[in-house]
């Protein structure tokens, strides 16, 4: 049973001729015959009774007409629905991303969202590392906002954002004033370092050359926790530079970059292949690009198709 099977069988009701539904429909007749006997056959009763050239329903026909025009208005109205959310989006966005993305790029990523698209709710599952590719791969998260790289080939991968992790150390710190600094240089030195994570293993690496006389006091996992210990006096850290941009600019803090080479940090969005997109959902996509701070050093941005909220 079809569609298309359920008009023509109201055709027929309506104009109470098998030949003038064959003209409305713009079939032959027995192509028409053949749809009713079809129907018959699923419903296992007639649904016509024939009198020489007149027609008439049955009892089972009655009321299966009435089942065939709401089945009909459910089709519209769904469509009438689709065509709606076309124009005006609504629904629900689910962003997977870390604390330090939570808070220093989803907020205005979220403001000119919201002005875009005001029918769209935005849902944040806070999460650390692996976990945000994880949200995205289960589809519990539509997006995710992670650092690269990521490796997962059933993802697509957008860089949207690039900046430094260097040593951040309080203001009037004895290493504040240097140009860069080498891992030998900070023996001796209190570390708060991150508990896991990309940024983690790469601090690890650049340390290898002095593996086992460092001293790291604390692993934390949280951005706005190892701000308050540096602030504190309880040791020096290694954030990315764009998240501590106001405490530098007021002085409370000081970024010296890590040497022989700076240790690049890459943003990216991620999300599913075979995923469909909705017109929220590319609406998002192009909000993030437009709205991150690094716009000469994006990468892969011709990939985001423009929309316009409906």
């Amino acid at each position: 049973m079809d569609f298309d099977q359920l008009h023509t069988f109201l055709e027929i009701v309506r104009l109470k001729s098998f030949s003038k539904a064959a003209q409305t429909c713009y079939r032959t007749q027995p192509a028409i015959s053949a749809q009713v006997r079809q129907l018959e056959q699923e419903l296992k009763t007639s649904l016509f009774e024939r009198f020489g050239s007149r027609i008439s329903l049955t009892t089972a026909g009655k009321i299966f007409a009435g089942y065939a025009e709401r089945l009909l208005d459910l089709r519209r109205q769904a469509q009438d629905a689709i065509n709606e959310l076309e124009r005006n989006p609504r629904g629900e966005l689910v962003i997977a991303a870390n604390e330090a993305t939570c808070i220093y790029v989803l907020p205005r990523v979220f403001s000119e969202y919201r002005h875009l698209f005001p029918a769209v709710q935005l849902q944040v599952d806070r999460s650390y590392g692996s976990r945000v590719v994880e949200a995205v791969m289960e589809n519990i998260a539509d997006f995710g906002l992670t650092q690269l790289p990521v490796e997962e080939r059933r993802l697509q991968v957008v860089t949207i954002h690039r900046d430094e992790i260097r040593l951040i150390v309080p203001g009037g710190h004895p290493l504040a004033e240097r140009k860069f600094v080498l891992a030998h240089e900070l023996l001796g030195y209190p570390l708060l370092l991150p508990k896991t994570g990309k940024t983690r293993s790469r601090l690890d690496a650049w340390f290898e050359v002095v593996e086992g006389e460092i001293f790291v006091s604390m692993e934390l996992d949280s951005t706005e926790m190892m701000k308050r210990f540096l602030m504190a006096g309880l040791g020096i850290s290694f954030l990315a530079h764009s998240n501590c941009r106001e405490e530098i600019e007021a002085g409370a803090l000081c970024a010296i970059p890590l040497g022989p080479e700076p240790m690049v940090r890459r943003l990216g969005l991620i999300y599913r292949k075979d995923k469909a997109l909705s017109k929220a959902a590319l609406g998002f996509i192009q909000v993030v690009l437009e709205n991150l701070e690094e716009r000469p050093l994006r990468e892969k941005a011709n990939r985001a198709p423009q929309v316009l909220a409906g």
